[in-house]
C-alpha cells in the first residue's frame, strides 16, 4: 500500500473516530453506528489490500479508548564495528526487538527482546531515534507505529534458537543480508552505525 493514498488515510481516520466513539459514547444506537463505521474502515483496507477482513480486524480494530500509535523498540548492538542482526524464520534479518509490552518501559522491553531473540544480556544505554514508521518503512500499515532505536551494550549470554529467530550474526555496514524491511531497512541500520561512531549523539525524532 502506498502511504500517500488518500483512501488509506481516510480509512485510518474513520477507524480512529469509530474507536473513540465506541469507547466514549453513551447511547447504544450511537455505538452501533460507530461499530459500523469501524467495519467499513476494515472492509476498505481489506478490499484495497487483499488482506482478509478478519486479519484486518485483528490488526486494526481490536483496541479500545483513544487511538494512539503502537510502540516498537529495536536494539542496536555492536562488536568489532559490526552490528548484530537476528534471522527470522522467513530468512530475513532484523535488529532484535518487537512490540513494547504493557507493563514494561521501553528500556525494559528492549532488554527483554534482546534476551528472547538473541540470547544476550544487555544494558540499554542510549535512544538513537524515535521514528514514525510510516515515514520510513514499507509496507504501510493500517495503524501507526512509533519505532524507538536503542544503543545497547552486551554484558553476557549466548544465542539459542527460539520460536522467533533461528540465527544471530554480526554484519559489516557494507555487507548487510536481506533485511526484514518492514521492521528495519538499510537507512535505519546505517543510522545506528552513525550513532555508534558518534562522540556525542543527539537523539533523532520525527
Amino acid at each position: 500500500m502506498d502511504r500517500n493514498e488518500k483512501w488509506l488515510q481516510w480509512a485510518v481516520e474513520l477507524q480512529a473516530i469509530a474507536q473513540a466513539g465506541i469507547f466514549y459514547g453513551k447511547d447504544v444506537f450511537d455505538k452501533e453506528r460507530y461499530e459500523r463505521i469501524r467495519e467499513i474502515a476494515a472492509e476498505m483496507i481489506s478490499y484495497k489490500s487483499e488482506i482478509s477482513v478478519d486479519k484486518v480486524r485483528e490488526l486494526f480494530c481490536n483496541e479500545t479508548g483513544y487511538q494512539t500509535p503502537k510502540i516498537d523498540s529495536r536494539a542496536a548492538i555492536f562488536r568489532d564495528d559490526r552490528i548484530l542482526l537476528v534471522k527470522e524464520r522467513d530468512g530475513t534479518w532484523s535488529l532484535p526487538g518487537g512490540w513494547v509490552d504493557v507493563g514494561l518501559s521501553v528500556r525494559e522491553n528492549t532488554v527483554k527482546e534482546v534476551r528472547e531473540e538473541a540470547g544476550l544480556d544487555v544494558t540499554a544505554d542510549l535512544v538513537i531515534a524515535v521514528q514514525d514508521r510510516e515515514r520510513h518503512n514499507l509496507p504501510v500499515y493500517a495503524y501507526r507505529v512509533c519505532k524507538i532505536f536503542v544503543l545497547c551494550t552486551v554484558t553476557g549470554g549466548r544465542f539459542v534458537p527460539n520460536t522467533e529467530t533461528v540465527e544471530s550474526r554480526y554484519f559489516d555496514v557494507h555487507d548487510l543480508p536481506v533485511l526484514a524491511t518492514e521492521k528495519n531497512n538499510e537507512e535505519q541500520i546505517k543510522m545506528c552505525f552513525e550513532a555508534y561512531h558518534a562522540d556525542s549523539w543527539k537523539t533523532l525524532f520525527d
